[in-house]
């Protein structure tokens, strides 16, 4: 099984930039689909993006889509979020998350491993 561990959060001003990474320890990292998502202070916790095992697809939700891209290095056994152009409506702890089906990430069903989460605050 692999494990998650996200890093990269911080605080930021409006239209900055953050990279998050997700390193998977174990060696089935390439074997999983992988996603991002996040939840903000009384909300509940949304989908962000998703990449398909081998970067063959990616899907993002409407509210990120053309300010956020997912990748991933299997190499490296790490899942980044490159995030650009940063609202204060984005401030909330992102989790990096992995499932054998792609479906299951991007419809936000039970997904088998999560990573314990890092804050990302943008400042107005």
């Amino acid at each position: 099984q692999v494990q998650l561990v996200e890093s990269g959060g911080g605080l930021v001003q409006a239209g900055g930039s953050l990279r998050l990474s997700c390193v998977a320890s174990g060696s089935t990292f390439s074997r999983y689909n992988m996603g991002w998502f996040r939840q903000a202070p009384g909300k509940e916790r949304e989908f962000v993006a998703a990449i398909s095992w081998n970067s063959g697809s990616t899907y993002y939700a409407d509210s990120v889509k053309g300010r956020f891209t997912i990748s991933r290095d299997n190499a490296k056994n790490t899942l980044y979020l490159q995030m650009n152009s940063l609202k204060p409506e984005d401030t909330a702890v992102y989790y990096c998350a992995a499932d054998p089906r792609f479906q299951s990430i991007v419809t936000s069903r039970p997904l088998e491993r999560w990573g314990q989460g890092t804050q990302v605050t943008v400042s107005s």
